[in-house]
């Protein structure tokens, strides 16, 4: 797909970027049948191949208005469609840009800027998410139970190792994960201390990066990121393994810090470096002798939901379920698996209709083999599906967790 530039447009870099991916798209429509908000409404507007075309309008006109933003908008940023182009072609790059240019050219309301501004300020910074949530957690008898449903039930983190180890890995320790299911991430402490692991965090580390910068605040995004590499650094220096994420959508972010900070001088090795040394907390396991862990307790049947972030991100779709077969879980038959459950950081808030049907439509692909537990790898997606099961959602490392 040729890009004729607007002339306004011909010396701005992200515009050349831009026209430099859209000639990868070939019109083929592949894409569609794989498209969750196709499926959902069948207006090719809201298919990659439909979006694609919007941007080329935004890059050869200079203009772009409220329709387009209103189907960009409506993308989960899912990269199925990248999975299933046969030309490579790189549409969530090509979206980050695209939002970010209509951002300037076609400016949002007051009320949906300020709400995106809050979103973004409230979500990564612990000092007010954990507080509120703590609040809203103490209310949740109280609330209707369409709103009650949201708001996750206070957990335990329970005991944490104390062991010392030669081994020691990095742990990022997100933003709603910490507040909402702080259990995530000190069971995977203590799967991996009985590995021989010590999992750490640096408390200076914060926020990926992802919300702000899938969000069109692309400087702020780039500031977490540049925060948290400075907080990993001297770790990394003290010959850390690995940089571990248990959100698989924090994990695709971190591999992306090379490419998203590959022009900033200061950084760009370090991001590299970054990148290199992130592995998603099923990558961990996978490597290493599950023996020490014994088997599995219970019997239950459980349905695996692999993330978007870990199948098209990440490219790893089966590492998830492969792990659980290898340690002895009972797992059961599933379908779709490629279809994004509507979570996508947070695209449940601002889209929550959709977000809705597609969250039924999965748990109805979930459900097929009447599993009594799903157990996913990224908070997203298991506070979504929590919030319309009738059956628990856990994360998986829950269930290495014998503690």
């Amino acid at each position: 797909m040729h890009v004729n530039l607007h002339p306004e447009l011909e010396q701005d870099e992200d515009a050349q970027r831009a026209a430099a991916l859209t000639s990868a798209c070939v019109h083929c429509g592949f894409c569609l049948e794989t498209c969750p908000t196709y499926l959902d409404n069948r207006d090719e507007r809201d298919s990659p191949r439909g979006r694609i075309y919007l941007i080329k309008q935004l890059l050869e006109t200079g203009e772009a208005g409220s329709a387009t933003r209103t189907h960009l908008d409506r993308c989960l940023t899912c990269r199925s469609c990248e999975t299933t182009c046969p030309s490579g072609m790189q549409y969530g790059e090509l979206l980050d840009i695209g939002r970010d240019m209509l951002e300037q050219t076609a400016p949002r309301s007051p009320g949906a800027t300020a709400l995106r501004a809050l979103l973004r300020f409230a979500f990564t910074r612990q000092w007010l998410l954990q507080p509120s949530l703590r609040l809203a957690q103490a209310l949740r008898p109280l609330m209707p139970r369409a709103l009650r449903t949201r708001v996750p039930p206070r957990q335990a983190a329970g005991p944490l190792p104390q062991r010392q180890h030669t081994r020691s890995m990095l742990m990022l320790a997100g933003c709603v994960q910490q507040a909402a299911t702080p259990r995530t991430n000190a069971a995977a402490q203590r799967v991996l201390d009985k590995l021989g692991i010590r999992l750490f965090a640096a408390p200076a580390a914060g926020c990926c990066g992802a919300l702000n910068y899938h969000l069109a605040a692309h400087a702020a995004g780039l500031d977490d990121m540049r925060r948290n590499i400075d907080a990993w650094w001297p770790h990394i220096e003290q010959g850390v393994e690995a940089i571990v994420s248990s959100a698989s959508g924090c994990g695709a972010m971190l591999a992306d810090y090379a490419r998203l900070l590959a022009h900033d001088p200061a950084y760009a090795h370090k991001a590299a470096r970054v990148s290199a040394l992130s592995r998603d907390l099923a990558e961990v396991l996978w490597a290493e002798d599950l023996s020490a862990l014994g088997t599995p307790k219970g019997d239950n049947a459980i349905a695996v939901h692999t993330p978007c972030t870990l199948q098209h991100a990440l490219q790893k779709p089966a590492l998830l379920e492969d792990l659980m077969h290898r340690a002895g879980f009972t797992l059961t038959g599933t379908c779709d698996s490629h279809l994004c459950c509507g979570s996508a950081g947070t695209y449940s808030l601002l889209q929550p209709d959709a977000a809705a049907r597609l969250a039924q439509r999965k748990l109805t692909a979930l459900m097929i083999d009447s599993p009594q537990l799903i157990a996913t790898a990224n908070i997203g997606c298991q506070l979504h599906l929590q919030s319309h099961s009738n059956i628990p959602v856990k994360h998986w490392i829950e269930l290495f967790d014998t503690h």
